[in-house]
């Protein structure tokens, strides 16, 4: 099986155009025209809803545009200072199981924040990657720094996950963040990391072989 291409794109990607792209290569992935892709790019201010997003959830439709989105999961964010990364990968010639790509995900965005000394855990029922917040009175918060929706077609994959580096957090205010309202929301840099965007590639360039195997990123896009 021959290495996925990994592409990173300059400047803030429209989210349809993003979506052509990916429906583009899925299907040439699927009839061996192309490469498996991991795309890494940040979209401008939206609300993308997942298939089980609930109208309720959309708490100020107005704010952005919002967009069905065709993959798993509820209401999400993207925006600038968030990195997006769409995983197109041939699970035929992986792993047919798709509870195990999407535990593979949260893997390797918990293996790549390891890399900056944080320390982000999967939780039962709640799709995504988690970090603990002491706060007094509160010792229980837990905080969600990367979400993950999925879209399998014939065996290929698309879409993937979310991570937040440095967004606007204020703009998780127009929605309940893939349906969950007990917890909050934060970023890197929120934790008080001062990551770079390039930092952030790196790492899951380097975590990304540990968990799916060899890649090799290419100049920018």
């Amino acid at each position: 099986m021959s290495k996925p291409e990994w592409r990173i794109s300059d400047g803030l990607v429209p989210y349809e155009e993003a979506l052509a792209t990916m429906e583009a290569r899925v299907a040439d992935i699927r009839a061996g025209r192309a490469r498996e892709l991991i795309w890494l790019l940040e979209h401008p201010p939206i609300y993308t809803a997942g298939t089980s997003a609930k109208t309720a959830d959309l708490l100020q439709p107005l704010r952005f545009p919002v967009h069905v989105a065709g993959r798993g999961g509820q209401y999400t964010y993207h925006g600038p200072g968030q990195r997006v990364v769409y995983v197109m990968l041939d699970l035929r010639q992986r792993r047919q199981d798709v509870r195990r790509f999407v535990t593979d995900l949260e893997d390797w965005t918990i293996r790549t924040f390891g890399r900056f000394n944080v320390t982000a855990e999967r939780r039962p029922g709640r799709v995504g990657v988690w970090v603990a917040r002491p706060v007094p009175g509160n010792e229980g918060r837990e905080d969600k720094i990367a979400a993950i929706g999925v879209r399998i077609r014939h065996w290929v994959s698309f879409h993937g996950l979310s991570i937040n580096l440095e967004p606007d957090l204020s703009h998780y205010a127009g929605i309940v963040p893939c349906g969950i309202s007990q917890h909050g929301v934060t970023s890197l840099v929120d934790l008080g990391l001062p990551v770079t965007m390039a930092d952030l590639d790196v790492a899951l360039a380097e975590t990304f072989n540990e968990v799916f195997g060899e890649v090799r990123p290419s100049a920018a896009a």
